[in-house]
């Protein structure tokens, strides 16, 4: 049964599962499917994240297993293993509204992201290079901000109150771009811009992983993440018709646009069940019975109830001892000082600082100007490697489910460094200058493969489900930080570095490459206890390279 599965499955490769249970919800008082559904909740935490499907799967087909030959041996027809398949397939419509009025939040942040590329020559002509760059990293700046705030309000708030503020912090930041009068206007604009779509990069997957059943939080994850891609795709399109001096007030006007129309869809955001369950009000008990009956589809009471247990039960697991919010100082400072995951907090610090240090948002904030006088037409330069970018992310998420972590991180890191190779020999001129262009591509699919969603993705593979939040909020800020680092560093070095511009870029990666191979531990796999005791074990430091033989999973 599933208990022995927990307790008898030791293998060494073997993940093992959270199974505490309060005294009011015992699993011996739930059939098969109710006990897995429980182990999933407490084991997963409530976000949505790409490439999370990995450990679903893995535990969902562990569960099935188990109660497969327990059901065989009570000679019973209907198996946990269909029962689970149905679980992952149930998407009703006010889950998948709900769903596509967040989800295009994450567009707004990815078109933000991109959107200045094309339009350097033409936002007030005459503006200094320090102007420019600084209306390029002004999103960075006022990333950190929104995702600081966004925790706090969504905790104070409600989620619900918190996903339809940042779609009026959208609407204002589109309309200040829109109808600005300067470049310090562009400026601030691009501040607010940036504030919404780092409180965008919170709120978004906390709100999708409260609402959505643990089996679906990875899927979710990865909608979020291509949203981001195709939004930063877009803004290339976008550039062909509309970046010029006629147009660029239309094209940052999209922002906008589209954010005036989430808010007249706002009906369609429900409040999380999670968040309503998480005070004693019985109001808020009532309405989080009703909307969970909605998301699920459920047809008794008696669903809902188990439901809201499964809820309540996952979130007391979850809490850091002493603690009520994940995102506030207490958590960090609990996060910072347990000496059992301070390597694995290192680990994480490190591979975000890497994310932005490798240049990847040079490429998404400057591509067009780096491509003059190298490719004729410079729009379509930045728009074929828009293109391979969600190419690369799909890719990606194909192989996060047959290969470890550290894998993706060598291939990705090391790959991104021959890349810089090859666009430095073409801007020596030494190979045709088409190979920059090649090599850009490459430089942004290598990434993608790994560098992009494997320091998001570890950080929830990493700790338990209990520090996930925390840890995420303290990658967040890590990873705005260098990214403003980079946004506004850019022009600069591209001027006084010339032909060598990707040279410091290649340095960190190569630096990124060797961190990965000596010190990163794998995650794909392993419970976060497993991952504790590797990383605390000094003598057999070749267990940090491990990597997990996955059986093919059926998708």
């Amino acid at each position: 049964n599933i208990e022995s599965l927990l307790d008898n499955d030791k293998s060494e490769n073997s993940v093992k599962f959270n199974r505490s249970l309060s005294d009011d919800f015992a699993t011996n008082n739930l059939n098969s499917k109710d006990r897995g559904r429980h182990v999933l909740y407490k084991n997963l935490p409530f976000i949505s994240i790409s490439g999370m499907q990995f450990r679903e799967k893995t535990i969902a087909r562990r569960l099935s297993r188990s109660s497969f030959d327990e059901t065989v041996n009570l000679g019973e027809s209907n198996t946990f293993i269909s029962e689970l398949e149905v679980d992952q397939v149930v998407f009703t419509m006010p889950l998948l509204s709900a769903v596509f009025v967040a989800v295009t939040l994450m567009f707004l942040s990815g078109f933000n992201t991109g959107v200045m590329n094309s339009l350097g020559k033409y936002v007030f002509p005459g503006h200094s290079l320090t102007e420019w760059s600084l209306a390029v990293a002004a999103f960075a700046v006022g990333g950190p901000f929104g995702a600081t705030l966004a925790g706090k309000i969504s905790n104070q708030k409600g989620r619900r109150f918190a996903v339809i503020t940042n779609m009026w912090l959208f609407l204002v930041g589109g309309l200040v771009l829109m109808f600005a009068t300067s470049i310090y206007l562009i400026i601030f604009g691009r501040f607010i811009t940036g504030f919404s779509s780092g409180y965008a990069s919170v709120i978004v997957p906390i709100y999708l992983g409260e609402l959505a059943p643990p089996t679906i939080r990875g899927m979710l994850g990865t909608l979020t993440q291509f949203s981001l891609v195709i939004g930063i795709l877009a803004s290339n399109l976008l550039s062909f018709p509309l970046a010029g001096i006629d147009g660029w007030r239309y094209l940052l006007g999209i922002t906008a646009l589209l954010a005036l129309l989430e808010i007249f869809a706002s009906p369609f955001i429900v409040e999380s069940p999670r968040w309503l369950l998480s005070g004693n009000n019985d109001d808020n008990i009532n309405e989080a019975s009703l909307i969970i009956k909605r998301l699920r589809n459920f047809q008794s009471e008696e669903e809902v109830q188990k439901e809201i247990n499964h809820i309540q039960q996952a979130s007391l697991t979850q809490r850091i001892k002493g603690q009520t919010s994940a995102h506030g100082s207490g958590a960090v400072k609990d996060l910072l000082f347990d000496k059992r995951v301070r390597i694995l907090v290192i680990s994480f610090a490190i591979l975000h600082a890497s994310q932005q240090l490798s240049g990847i948002n040079a490429v998404f904030y400057y591509s067009t100007s780096f491509f003059e006088g190298i490719v004729s037409d410079p729009l379509l330069g930045t728009a074929l490697v828009g293109g391979v970018n969600v190419i690369a992310t799909y890719i990606a998420l194909l192989l996060m489910d047959r290969t470890g972590r550290v894998s993706l991180m060598l291939w990705s890191s090391g790959g991104m460094l021959v890349s810089c190779g090859i666009i430095t020999l073409a801007l020596f001129e030494l190979v045709p200058n088409t190979m920059a262009l090649v090599g850009v591509m490459l430089f942004v699919t290598f990434f993608e493969l790994g560098l992009g969603p494997i320091p998001w993705l570890i950080v929830a593979e990493m700790f338990d489900a209990k520090y996930v939040a925390t840890a995420m909020a303290v990658a967040c800020q890590i990873n705005w930080l260098f990214n403003f680092v980079v946004g506004v560093s850019f022009p600069t070095m591209a001027s006084v570095l010339g032909i060598w511009v990707f040279a410091p870029f290649a340095f960190v990666l190569l630096c990124t490459f060797l961190f990965c191979f000596y010190f990163l531990p794998e995650t794909a796999g392993r419970s976060h206890s497993e991952i504790e005791k590797i990383i605390n074990t000094k003598n057999d430091m070749s267990d940090l390279t491990f990597i997990i033989e996955a059986e093919p999973l059926n998708n």
